[in-house]
């Protein structure tokens, strides 16, 4: 039996859409996506009661899919179940993003089950190679994407960030603990005018079992309003929510979207 522990965004309503089979669904307190019913709602002083739960409902399999802010742990809200996993959970939550999945995973994990990749679950959510808009990235915009890429292996070695945005070869913003429309957000007033190009990648070295970056038409609309001249994804390390409505956003909006080999 599959379990998907949700977080916020649009990715958990999409993943849940691809699925043949429902699973159980599982839901950090305070972080459960609108719209979506949730099986299961827990604390992190909790989660050694959750996984032996889990356990006895026949699950095996576990997928992580959606945003979690880091919540504070409460001591006197600890069971005996989750004492013996709270360093583990301490030293985690002090990673980056990725140190931080890394740890979580461990402890399912080492605690008997598998973590099952929301692209291996749900293939469909992977978009082909090309650009599928009517608007194409012209040469700039290639020149940029080279750019973002290596943008983004650098921020990579510090554990930083899936995103940036680039024009002219200048990283005009980048992706921070704060996430994709802050950085957007910070774009709204620059003096410079607009153009450039959104580049989404994950981390070169980077745990693609979670939080392999996603766009969906939120992301378009944003991107849109910060004036920006397309939007550039790794083949095969983005997943796109909702694609033909994405595609046809682009096409409204007059922005391209380029899923880049390479």
């Amino acid at each position: 039996m599959l379990a998907l522990i949700v977080g916020s965004g649009d990715l958990p309503a999409a993943l849940l859409a691809e699925l043949d089979e429902a699973p159980l669904v599982c839901a950090l307190e305070g972080h459960a996506p609108d719209g979506l019913a949730i099986d299961v709602t827990f604390r992190l002083e909790r989660l050694g009661t959750v996984l032996a739960d889990l356990r006895t409902r026949g699950v095996r399999d576990i997928c992580l899919a959606g945003a979690i802010t880091r919540p504070a742990i409460d001591p006197a809200e600890i069971d005996d179940a989750t004492k013996p996993l709270i360093p583990v959970l301490q030293q985690a939550m002090m990673q980056g993003d990725d140190g931080a999945l890394r740890g979580v995973m461990r402890i399912f994990e080492n605690a008997g089950f598998t973590i099952r990749p929301a692209h291996d679950i749900a293939p469909g959510l992977v978009a082909a190679p090309g650009c599928a808009t009517i608007r194409q990235p012209v040469e700039r915009a290639q020149r940029d994407a080279e750019r973002g890429q290596a943008i983004i292996a650098a921020m990579s070695r510090v554990d930083v960030g899936q995103c940036c945005v680039v024009r002219d070869g200048q990283a005009l913003a980048i992706e921070t603990l704060f996430g994709t429309d802050w950085m957007l957000d910070s774009l709204r007033a620059r003096p410079d005018g607009s153009g450039g190009i959104l580049f989404k990648a994950p981390k070169p070295d980077q745990d693609r079992r979670a939080d392999l970056p996603a766009v969906g038409p939120h992301t378009v609309h944003r991107a849109a309003e910060a004036g920006l001249d397309g939007i550039v994804i790794a083949a095969g390390g983005v997943l796109v929510l909702h694609r033909a409505q994405v595609v046809a956003e682009c096409d409204r909006l007059g922005l391209f979207l380029w899923v880049r080999t390479g």
